[in-house]
């Protein structure tokens, strides 16, 4: 019955047909409360349309509000959860793009809008075609918009509702950044992600500011997204508008913003502000508040998150998407992180100790190299042990999130990450 009903569509219709699972064929056909052709096709174009939408769940953990998903972009699929290594300026730090690719499998990695704005500068990105083709990475890309960055240069900057003027940290030249401004330089760098002009409130703050900076942070977000849906495409390839909930520790303001943040009915959604400080517990708490107001049918970004434990409970709360600067950042001071607990490789200890980096490692430098070799590079500041650590923290991190993922769909989620988050924490 199925093929004798597509059978008869006619060709305009067929093409629609060849784009929908029999499954859905079935549910179309099945109604025969619905003699009208028209409103048959019409129904079968909005399931065609439900089913390319950019994000989708296909197992939910039934233990926590862990959800095994994909993202989909113009650059390719990520499945999630996800972590992203971050390429502040367009690179991640001692690793090349090939090995980001088919050794660590990163799926996704991050560029951050604030320094690629000032160097190399827009011009030559666009140039370029955009910083997929200038960089060599040919997977999707996510931009920070750089709020963060711009909240960090405390001396160098002066905040209005309007934007932020702030000083260069390279020359010292002045510029501005408003929401405007932002959506321009996004859309000019091409990332297939990128994120809403905010406000990163510092930590401790008081109330009066938290509230006043994240009704800054929502005013921006407004006239971000006015000006991201009057603008298009760069490049040959569609972006995704994420905003960002801000609110600080403060319970009442997390909620306000969440519930802004999820009627702007965007691509996305990410979480902001969170582990610049506060204790490890306010960060759960907060983070478990908003996911319980972002809407679940799109994914869930927290931001600058975190350590290998903070990502598994995170993930329990129902995120999707991470990045920090921790697996990079430590792996060039020597620090390895492994599914067995944490190596500094600095330590003496590891001086005579010939075995492989790590045995259960993923990345082709566990068994390539030693730890007593690894160790040497390091007191010597030989640049191949950041390399080495480097690649295999990300390694790491990537088969983290991609086992989390394999353990949602089994089932096995809570106790697989109870017993993990035990074990990835201690010090060897």
């Amino acid at each position: 019955m199925i093929k004798h009903a597509a059978y008869k569509m006619n060709t305009a219709n067929k093409k629609v047909s060849d784009m929908i699972s029999s499954k859905n064929i079935f549910v179309i056909f099945g109604m025969r409360n619905y003699p009208n052709i028209h409103f048959k096709i019409y129904l079968w174009q909005n399931i065609y349309k439900q089913n390319n939408v950019s994000f989708q769940i296909f197992h939910s953990d039934i233990s926590t509000k862990a959800r095994a998903g994909i993202i989909k972009t113009d650059h390719g699929a990520v499945e999630t959860p996800i972590f992203m290594p971050v390429g502040t300026a367009g690179t991640v730090k001692a690793v090349h793009q090939k090995e980001l690719k088919e050794d660590i499998k990163a799926q996704i990695i991050l560029g951050n809008t604030y320094h690629l704005y000032l160097r190399p500068g827009l011009e030559i990105l666009e140039k370029a075609g955009g910083i997929h083709k200038f960089n060599g990475w040919n997977k999707p890309i996510l931009t920070d918009s750089g709020g963060y960055q711009v909240y960090s240069l405390t001396d160098r900057r002066k905040m209005t509702e309007n934007g932020v003027v702030f000083q260069s940290h390279i020359d010292g030249s002045k510029h501005e950044f408003t929401p405007e401004k932002v959506i321009y330089i996004e859309r000019t760098i091409g990332a297939d992600i990128i994120m809403a002009f905010d406000e990163c409130t510092p930590f401790p703050c008081d109330y009066e500011y938290a509230q006043k900076s994240m009704n800054i942070t929502h005013k921006w977000l407004e006239r971000c997204i006015k000006r991201f849906e009057e603008t298009s495409d760069k490049y040959d390839f569609s972006q995704k508008l994420f905003p960002i909930v801000q609110g600080s520790v403060y319970k009442d303001l997390r909620q306000q913003s969440a519930e802004f943040i999820a009627k702007q009915n965007r691509d996305g959604n990410a979480i902001g502000g969170l582990s610049v400080g506060e204790p490890i517990e306010v960060m759960y708490e907060l983070t478990e508040l908003v996911c319980n107001i972002l809407p679940a049918n799109k994914p869930r970004y927290l931001m600058g998150v975190g350590t290998p434990a903070n990502i598994l409970e995170c993930i329990a709360l129902g995120v999707d998407m991470f990045d920090c600067v921790l697996p990079t950042r430590n792996a060039r001071n020597g620090m390895l992180f492994t599914r067995d607990g944490i190596i500094n490789m600095r330590n003496e200890k590891w001086k005579n100790d010939l075995s492989p980096v790590d045995e259960s490692g993923t990345s082709f430098v566990d068994s390539q190299y030693n730890k007593a070799y690894l160790r040497h590079l390091f007191v010597s500041n030989e640049i191949l042990g950041a390399m080495i650590a480097t690649q295999h923290n990300l390694a790491f991190y990537i088969w983290l999130v991609n086992e989390a993922r394999k353990q949602i769909i089994a089932g096995t989620f809570e106790s697989w990450k109870n017993m993990m988050v035990k074990k990835i924490s201690q010090r060897l």
